[in-house]
């Protein structure tokens, strides 16, 4: 029998294939990191909900086909942390917020349904911040999550449950949403994997929505290949969701086996550099980008001169799409309902309940988005923001008219301290700074580990940028460069994270 430690360290690949050959079974994989959740989630509090019967239900089941002889999908059995945004027929989904405090869903999300499918094994969920509204996940309503290399510092946002579970080897995969970066960012300031899909091709059916036209869920692992078989599984056209893409799923698994830069045109991102970010940030990225040019790879830097005016673009579209989303939740329908005791209105049991239900960036977002889709203030704001996405979007064609990827640092600091930027709004919103421009573009994004800033000693995330459609040249490039990275210097998260 395999040592519990030894199979938690494991990559989902190799969970996969030891399952599959019998060496191991699924009950092992799953109790074994039900133990580890066990042994360091209160310090962590990567999970908002531990499904442990669920779980061992699932596993049971696996073996139970390889058993009968059945063949196993790629990642049968495989233990998968799953972010509390997407609905899980029977499981408490939160949203990270007390207005969906105790909500039990009815169905599941077309992910949760394919992952079910598929034999993942889903543990339980994850914290984020409240309806995926921040980049620390500070603003969960159940407290924030510690990153496992430092649990004095944010593990990124909105998914940072998410992305802590993989970092504290809790789970070997996680899902995750990316509205503005929550995918990717977390993933840069864990050392951990994190992929934005093309928009649409994730569906979003039961993802609890924030930002319709942002919103988009994607896959969270420990490397490129993992995150490659995840996508698979995830990927592909649901007629439930009018916003998904009807076309296969691109090669990603074949992209990120066969990884190779050669002769691949990558372009450096002028507008990500300058003043703000950290000396040890800017050093990985340029040893990345020296990296490619070893692999074979063109570099040129290419001018966006239009992502400037992203930060401002995005808090102006994504708050206004929040205004109306969150609308539903009046307390007349399901949820949290205060002061209905027969002495107040509708009216005022919707705003008493808001006021209670709601967190104070939530509301912030709100409001401003309300203001930006008022009488008067349309044009000035929501309309002038549409067209910035428009030059946007202009800037990202004319750039993959240039190169076949883009690349850039993820985040422009490594995790900060829990409360640094508790009250400051605005320093909360630039650690965004560069992912934001490929979701108002509907574009593909990786981020993966690149080292480690020699100041800190915490991780940088390297940003690949692909058009849409083309997701398997995020995982080309990434196997390409996680494969030299491990040769010469070892991977961050397999290899140098510090033990909890």
């Amino acid at each position: 029998m395999t040592n519990t430690s030894d199979l938690t360290r494991l990559t989902a690949a190799e969970i996969a294939e030891r399952i599959a050959s019998g060496e191991t079974s699924a009950v092992e994989v799953t109790e074994a990191h039900l133990a580890r959740i066990e042994a360091v989630d209160e310090k962590v509090h990567a999970f908002l909900h531990v499904d442990r019967e669920g779980a061992l239900a699932r596993a049971r089941a696996v073996d139970a086909k390889r058993s009968r002889g059945e063949k196993l999908g790629p990642l049968a059995g495989v233990p998968l942390a799953l972010k509390d945004i997407f609905t899980t027929e029977g499981v408490p989904t939160t949203v990270g917020s007390r207005i969906l405090e105790g909500w039990i869903p009815p169905y599941d999300a077309t992910v949760t349904r394919r992952l079910k499918a598929a034999d993942v094994v889903v543990l339980g969920k994850t914290n984020m911040d409240e309806f995926a509204m921040g980049s620390s996940t500070e603003n969960s309503a159940f407290g924030p999550t510690g990153n496992p290399w430092d649990l004095t510092r944010v593990p990124g946002g909105s998914g940072g449950g998410s992305s802590a579970a993989l970092a504290s080897y809790q789970a070997p995969l996680a899902i995750g949403t990316d509205t503005g970066g929550s995918i990717r960012q977390p993933a840069a300031v864990t050392g951990t994997v994190g992929v934005k899909p093309t928009y649409g091709a994730v569906s979003r059916y039961g993802m609890v929505a924030f930002s319709s036209s942002l919103d988009q869920g994607g896959p969270c692992a420990r490397t490129v290949l993992d995150a490659a078989l995840l996508h698979e599984v995830i990927a592909g056209h649901d007629p439930m969701d009018s916003t998904s893409i009807d076309a296969p799923v691109p090669p990603v698994v074949e992209a990120a086996r066969n990884g190779n830069v050669e002769g691949m045109r990558v372009g450096v991102v002028k507008e990500f550099s300058g003043e703000g970010y950290q000396a040890g940030v800017v050093q990985r990225f340029n040893e990345s980008v020296e990296l490619l040019r070893e692999l074979g790879a063109e570099v040129v830097e290419i001018s966006c001169p239009s992502f400037d005016k992203a930060l401002a673009a995005y808090y102006l579209i994504a708050p206004s799409e929040c205004s109306s989303n969150l609308a539903r939740f009046d307390a007349m329908r399901y949820g949290l309902r205060v002061g209905d005791d027969g002495g107040h209105s509708a009216e005022e049991v919707t705003s008493l309940t808001r006021e209670a239900g709601f967190g104070p960036e939530v509301k912030r977002r709100i409001m401003l988005g309300t203001y930006a889709l008022s009488s008067g203030y349309y044009d000035a704001y929501y309309g002038s923001a549409q067209k910035v996405r428009t030059l946007i979007k202009r800037d990202f064609e004319a750039a993959f008219g240039q190169v076949d990827v883009l690349v850039s640092p993820t985040t422009p600091t490594t995790a900060f301290p829990i409360g640094e930027r508790a009250d400051d709004p605005m320093a909360m919103y630039l650690a965004d700074l560069c992912t934001i421009p490929t979701n108002l573009a509907g574009n593909a994004a990786m981020s993966l580990p690149c080292g480690l800033a020699p100041e800190d000693g915490l991780p940088v995330g390297l940003q690949i940028i692909a058009p849409a459609m083309a997701d398997d040249r995020l995982y080309r490039v990434g196997a390409a460069v996680e494969a030299a990275f491990r040769a010469r210097w070892g991977h961050p998260i397999l290899e140098e994270a510090p033990a909890l």
